[in-house]
C-alpha cells in the first residue's frame, strides 16, 4: 500500500526565496489555493484515492474554510507548521512555539485532535533532534519530517532507516529549552521518512514537488514498483501551470520551482490511477508495527 500526503500552501511560499521570505508580504500576493483545492479534491475523487493534507497554520488562519473542507471530504488533517519556517534555522523556543500554535489553531477549526506533522522543506535534521521531543510534547504521534538522502533544505542522509520506523522519546526529557516537560503521551513517534531510490549508488527521491515534475511518468512507474514503501507528496503549487512567476529567482531556481508544471497534473492521475494511495492513518492500522526500527536519537 502506497501513501499519498499533500502539504497546504500557497503558490508562493517557496523557501529560502528572499521575494516571499516575509509573511507581510503574503497578503500582497494573488489567492490561488481555493482554485488549486478543487483540483486536488477532483484527482482524488476521480482516482478514487485517499491522502493525509498538511496544512499550514498561515492557511488556517486566512482561510479556515480551506481546513473544514478538507475535513467534511473525510480526509486527514496534519500539521505543516504555523508560518513555513525551517526547522534548523530555528531556536527550540520558537519551533515549539510556531508548532504548538499551528496544532492548536487546527484543533478550534477541526474540533478534534491533530496527530500527524510535516516540517516545511523536510527540515529536521541531524542537527535538531529536539525537534521530536517538542513535537511529542504537542500531541504528534506520527511525523513525516524526514528525508533519508541530501537536500538544499537540509535533508537526513544519515537516519538509519528508509522505511516507517519509531523514534524513541524519553517521556521525561530535558531539551535545548532548558526545561522539564513531562510529555503525557506515547514515548514513541511513528515516523514516515520519504521514499528514496537508488540511482548511480545514490540515494535520490522521485516521489514529490519537483521531483515528481522532473522525471519521465515511466521512470516513476517503474521506481514505484520497486518500493516495498512508498510515500508521496504533492503541493498545490505543483499542478498549477497557470501560477505567476515569482521575481528575483536565479535561473536554477525557476526550473526547481516551475518545470514540468503543466504535464504535472495528468502525470498525478496516472500515478493514482497504476497504483493505490491512502493517508497514513490507514496505512499505519495495516503496518506491523512489531517489526519496525527503533531508534534512539
Amino acid at each position: 500500500m502506497n501513501i499519498l500526503t499533500l502539504d497546504i500552501e500557497e503558490w508562493f511560499h517557496l523557501l529560502e526565496t528572499d521575494y516571499s521570505r516575509n509573511e507581510s508580504d503574503w497578503d500582497h500576493f494573488e489567492i490561488r489555493i481555493h482554485h488549486n483545492m478543487e483540483r486536488i479534491f477532483r484527482i482524488l475523487e476521480d482516482t478514487h484515492s485517499r491522502g493525509t493534507f498538511f496544512c499550514l497554520g498561515w492557511i488556517a488562519r486566512k482561510y479556515p474554510e480551506v481546513i473544514r473542507q478538507i475535513s467534511d471530504l473525510g480526509y486527514e488533517v496534519g500539521c505543516h507548521s504555523a508560518s513555513h519556517h525551517l526547522v534548523h534555522q530555528l531556536s527550540p523556543t520558537a519551533f515549539r512555539e510556531d508548532t504548538i500554535s499551528a496544532v492548536k489553531r487546527l484543533e478550534d477549526i477541526l474540533g478534534k485532535k491533530v496527530t500527524a506533522y510535516r516540517a516545511p522543506g523536510f527540515s529536521i535534521t541531524e542537527a535538531t533532534p529536539w525537534a521530536f521531543e517538542i513535537l511529542a510534547e504537542a500531541g504528534i504521534t506520527h511525523d513525516s519530517s524526514v528525508f533519508p538522502a541530501p537536500r538544499a533544505h537540509g535533508g537526513y542522509p544519515g537516519f538509519t532507516s528508509h522505511h516507517p520506523c519509531l523514534i524513541s522519546i524519553d517521556p521525561l526529557f530535558h531539551s535545548s529549552l532548558n526545561s522539564s516537560f513531562l510529555i503525557p503521551h506515547s514515548s514513541l513517534i511513528k515516523e514516515f521518512p520519504i521514499t528514496t531510490t537508488k540511482l548511480l549508488g545514490k540515494d535520490i527521491v522521485f516521489g514529490g514537488g519537483g521531483y515528481f515534475r522532473l522525471f519521465s511518468y515511466p521512470l516513476i512507474k517503474r521506481w514505484t514498483r520497486q518500493q516495498q514503501y512508498m510515500l508521496a507528496y504533492i503541493h498545490p503549487r505543483d499542478l498549477d501551470a497557470g501560477q505567476p512567476m515569482l521575481p528575483g529567482l536565479s535561473p536554477f531556481r525557476k526550473f526547481k520551482s516551475y518545470y514540468g508544471l503543466k504535464g504535472a497534473e495528468q502525470k498525478l492521475r496516472k500515478w493514482l490511477t497504476n497504483f493505490q494511495f491512502t493517508d497514513i492513518a490507514t496505512f499505519d492500522k495495516q503496518y506491523n508495527w512489531d517489526n519496525a526500527q527503533v531508534i534512539n536519537l
